[in-house]
Parts: C-alpha cells; sequence; structure tokens
C-alpha cells in the first residue's frame, strides 16, 4: 500500500514540484493550501504532513500544534525561515524534520523515507526474549523491570530488538533511531550503546545482551 502525503504548502508552483516528486517515489499525495484545509484533510488517514510554515491563514507552528493535539502522525516543515532558533522551535513543538528553500524535491523525497522508516512500528519482539515493550507507555521493560531510557536509547533497542541476531551498521541505526542522522557521527550510537549496556547491566549483571560486531556494528543477543 502507497503511502499518503499531505502537503499543506500556499505556493502552487512549490506544491506542484513536490507532489510530482513524491510521485513519481510511489507516494499518494494530497494539497491543501491553507491550514484550515489541512485541518479538515486530517479526517482522512494519513502517514505524514509536510507542513509549510509561511501559510496564509495560520503559522505553520501553531497548525503543527493543532495537529499534535488530535493526531500522532509525523511531520516535516518546509520553510523559508534559515535561522537556527526556527529549526529548534520547529523540532522542539514536535517536528520530525525541518526542509529549507530552496530545496532539492529528491532530498525531500529522502528525508520524508528516512523519517517513515524511523517511525514504522516495531515489530514486537519475539516472546521468548526477556523484553517487554509497551508502544503506548513508551516503555520497555527488561525481566520485568520497567527500563528508564532516554530517547535515543528507547529507540535504539526498538530497533535491535526488530531481529535479533541481525547485525546492524551504525549507520543503519543512525537512520533508524536518530532525527538527523546525517549530522550524528558513529561515536553517537557508540556512546548510546554504552548506557544502554550499563542500564541492563543495572537488571541483569551476568547478562551482556547487545553483541558488539568490530568493525560492522550491533546485535541483539538471540540465544538465552
Amino acid at each position: 500500500m502507497k503511502h499518503r502525503i499531505l502537503i499543506i504548502e500556499d505556493e502552487p508552483a512549490i506544491a506542484d514540484n513536490i507532489v510530482y516528486a513524491l510521485e513519481t517515489e510511489g507516494f499518494q499525495c494530497r494539497w491543501c493550501a491553507t491550514g484550515g484545509e489541512g485541518l479538515l484533510a486530517l479526517a482522512e488517514k494519513f502517514d505524514l504532513a509536510v507542513l509549510d510554515v509561511g501559510l496564509p491563514d495560520i503559522s505553520g507552528f501553531d497548525l503543527c500544534k493543532e495537529i499534535r493535539k488530535r493526531h500522532d502522525l509525523p511531520i516535516l516543515f518546509l520553510t523559508a525561515r534559515a535561522g537556527e532558533i526556527d529549526r529548534v522551535v520547529g523540532l522542539e513543538i514536535g517536528a520530525d524534520d525541518y526542509v529549507v528553500k530552496p530545496f532539492s524535491p529528491r532530498e525531500l523525497a529522502a528525508r520524508i523515507k528516512a523519517i517513515l522508516r524511523r517511525t514504522a512500528p516495531a515489530a514486537a519482539p519475539q516472546p521468548s526474549l526477556p523484553f517487554r515493550v509497551d508502544t503506548d507507555r513508551l516503555i520497555i521493560a527488561y525481566f520485568e523491570a520497567p527500563l528508564e531510557l532516554s530517547r535515543y536509547e528507547y529507540r535504539l533497542l526498538l530497533v535491535l530488538l526488530e531481529k535479533p541476531g541481525r547485525v546492524w551498521s551504525r549507520e543503519q541505526l543512525m537512520e533508524r533511531a536518530w532525527d538527523s542522522p546525517e549530522s550524528s557521527l558513529d561515536r553517537t550510537v557508540d556512546a548510546h550503546v554504552k548506557s544502554l549496556r550499563a542500564k541492563l547491566r543495572e537488571v541483569k549483571p551476568d547478562i551482556d545482551p547487545i553483541r558488539t560486531h568490530r568493525g560492522m556494528g550491533y546485535a541483539l543477543k538471540e540465544d538465552w
């Protein structure tokens, strides 16, 4: 099934370019020229929304807040504002990414694909594993002990739980778990794996469920 993308952008020429680029990549798009029209469109099911910050009837930031009150779909801001403070505000109020105009339609499509990969529901862990995932409460329990995890530790462990035994490269883990993988470093993954291991050892000091494959990446233990 094709991913459905809601585009809220008041400039027809830009919207046409976005729709063309995304439909070429296999997405199904709906374009709305105002925030009000976009809110009404959200009565339908979408997988991601692209919001222009400078809409004629409402700020994209305010629109994002309204969407977040009712829906949990990923949001990507598209804007002419290149200032750091605007990017920070956009991310802090709930956006998943931020693309500045002028932009490459191919880059926009790639960023949307990356967001959809990161936000895809994680596969439930195998029943034999000593992990229990509560996606509603964003909690992972290890041997029935709830873990106190940071945002990225939680996402990182979810990825590892998808396929125990699979070796994930650092690049793959960054792509799946980080908001801005292109600005992260390999040692960022290493540092989070180290802290995650420490929290797991607090529950079971004699077990290290994360295996390091030198030069390749990390995998979750599959033989318990």
